[in-house]
């Protein structure tokens, strides 16, 4: 798709951003469009995917691959590190610092150019901790 492609405003992708950006899930296709096709009886799976990626291609929101079956789509698109559950699958977002200096320390003890990273911590969420 071309970087700067202007798209029209499309309320059912108004409506899909905005719950995005009302969960702290990090929710499937599948779960946005259980949400939402009450209120839009002619929406698709295939329509949520294509206003998703139109909002990835906007830089509105980031889709999250951990190897799962599913995408799952993230509205906070800050650099953050998350939190998998492997229990129940939950994804949440942690409220840690970045750290810069891992980019740094593979500049300079590796010939490769790291520009940013992403990490993931896995074990059990709360709720999963507490019934284990």
């Amino acid at each position: 798709m071309e970087a700067n492609r202007k798209y029209k405003r499309s309320r059912q992708r108004d409506r899909i951003l905005e719950l995005l950006q009302g969960t702290g899930d990090h929710p499937t296709a599948d779960w946005l469009y259980t949400q939402l096709k009450d209120e839009f009886p002619h929406l698709s799976v295939g329509t949520i995917y294509r206003n998703l990626n139109i909002l990835i291609e906007q830089g509105l929101i980031k889709k999250i691959d951990f190897g799962s079956t599913y995408d799952r789509f993230d509205a906070n698109i800050t650099p953050h590190y998350h939190f998998i559950c492997e229990r129940c699958g939950s994804i949440i977002d942690l409220e840690l610092t970045i750290d810069p200096s891992l980019d740094t320390r593979v500049n300079t003890q590796t010939p490769y150019t790291a520009l940013r990273h992403r990490i993931e911590f896995y074990g059990l969420c709360d709720r999963c901790a507490k019934e284990a």
